[in-house]
């Protein structure tokens, strides 16, 4: 640890003076060294870190300008004071310029402002002493913080198989990203997905969501790809929960269970900020539960004080989650959650931006997530027999209506209309763009136990 003993160095020629220097000096918390000419003091610097450098002007060999010109070069930290009987302006112009310094003292002194000075110029010493300790420490902590991170990408990558799904479709959803950004991103988007239940992985949607806002209100690419990271990543701040809060829907919790959801975006911005391309989606994630009516949190921002990402990531979160169960203790189809969104437009969410976003969703499928090539999403009044549908069909809380796989017979989509009519939600099919028209006799007998099942669940 670095002592706290402040290091002068008194440099005169005349030792009287350096004598009447030290008995002036002797009750201060400082520690003394002296020197006769500009040579001694450069040869003693060589091996004693000073702080001040208290100098007389008229020396021979070296004056003192000479002596603050080459100690401010090699020793710039240290503070350098000048000690001159009979002040010349030119000498005291190359001081100041090229030895930058800090104060001059004329003789004969005051004893009372020279010990002012040294003690003012101590304070000084000791605050960039300070300064650089933590500087370097901070810069051990940051080697340290790339290091751990580094470690975690390689036990990221030497889990390959078990996560090869999960890491096709975030390199789907992130696609446009550039490459420094997406390899951070997949690291910590993996772990969420791990951590959480099929159910609460809402990051796709909330990321489809809020790209397709971006890119139609016209934002510029580095913009959106810090938004559709902080979607990507909004939960990060959830994955220390138990599996019982996890699955409990947020309005319902009580005491402490609240305060500590109330963190979990703060925490989630926490773990991000030693990532330099992340900074900017960590403070878009930390503020995306403040509301417009400054009651959110953490922040307690009100209007357009909350960066207006933030704002966005907060409509599109709640749109979905609404329709999971995870904010309400119920489930909310796709009509009712953005109807929910209008009513609380002016209180909890952005005004104009609320109604550009209920627009956005009206006007564009519900599953806003990209394609493959040679894949189609279909309304049910779009289906025709004999089509083949490419993935999972599911309702609203998460029921399977048809399997992929399945080719479609008129009987299945009719059975489909009606059950989209009395859920009142809008389903969309995946469909394969080459599949055959052609309708074979299994296919009917599958229909019968693939859309009963599918009311029964």
């Amino acid at each position: 640890m670095a002592t706290t003993t402040i290091r002068v160095l008194l440099v005169d020629d005349e030792s009287n003076v350096l004598s009447s220097l030290q008995r002036l000096l002797r009750n201060e918390s400082m520690q003394i060294h002296t020197a006769g000419s500009g040579k001694d003091a450069l040869a003693l610097m060589e091996s004693e870190e000073i702080d001040i450098l208290v100098s007389d002007s008229r020396m021979p060999e070296m004056d003192g300008s000479e002596l603050l010109t080459l100690v401010q070069k090699r020793w710039p930290r240290c503070i350098r004071i000048l000690l001159t009987g009979y002040p010349e302006m030119e000498s005291l112009i190359k001081s100041i310029n090229q030895g930058h310094l800090y104060r001059f003292i004329q003789k004969p002194w005051n004893d009372d402002e020279v010990r002012g000075v040294l003690r003012q110029a101590a304070r000084l010493a000791y605050a960039e002493r300070e300064r650089s300790r933590l500087t370097k420490l901070i810069q051990a902590r940051n080697r340290k913080l790339r290091d751990l991170n580094q470690q975690l990408e390689l036990s990221v990558t030497k889990r390959t198989n078990a996560l090869r799904k999960a890491i096709q479709l975030r390199d789907k959803a992130y696609k446009k990203l550039e490459k420094s950004y997406m390899n951070s991103t997949e690291v910590f988007a993996a772990l969420i997905n791990q951590r959480l239940p099929k159910s609460r992985q809402t990051n796709g949607k909330v990321s489809a969501l809020v790209k397709a806002y971006a890119e139609e209100s016209g934002w510029d690419a580095a913009r959106i790809n810090d938004m559709t990271m902080a979607a990507a990543l909004y939960n990060l701040g959830k994955v220390t929960w138990s599996d019982e809060h996890l699955m409990t829907p947020s309005d319902t919790f009580r005491g402490r269970d609240r305060d500590k959801f109330r963190t979990y975006p703060e925490l989630g911005e926490s773990l991000l900020m030693s990532l330099e391309p992340l900074q900017r989606a960590a403070i878009i994630i930390r503020h995306h539960q403040e509301r417009w009516d400054g009651r959110g949190f953490p922040g307690q921002l009100e209007g357009r004080n909350i960066p207006e990402e933030s704002r966005l990531l907060k409509l599109a979160v709640d749109f979905i989650e609404l329709q999971r169960g995870m904010i309400l203790d119920r489930l909310m189809n796709r009509d009712d959650a953005l109807e929910n969104l209008g009513i609380f437009a002016d209180r909890v969410y952005d005004p104009d931006m609320t109604a550009r976003f209920i627009a956005l969703v009206h006007d564009k499928a519900p599953d806003l997530e990209p394609l493959p090539d040679g894949v189609i999403s279909c309304r049910l009044n779009q289906l025709k027999a004999g089509m083949l549908v490419k993935s999972n069909l599911l309702t609203d809380s998460g029921f399977l209506l048809l399997n992929a796989g399945s080719v479609l017979t008129p009987g299945m989509i009719e059975k489909l209309m009606v059950f989209e009519r009395t859920r009142r939600e809008h389903y969309q099919v995946h469909i394969d763009v080459s599949s055959d028209e052609h309708v074979t006799p299994d296919d009917e007998a599958s229909e019968s136990a693939e859309t009963s099942g599918s009311q029964d669940s």
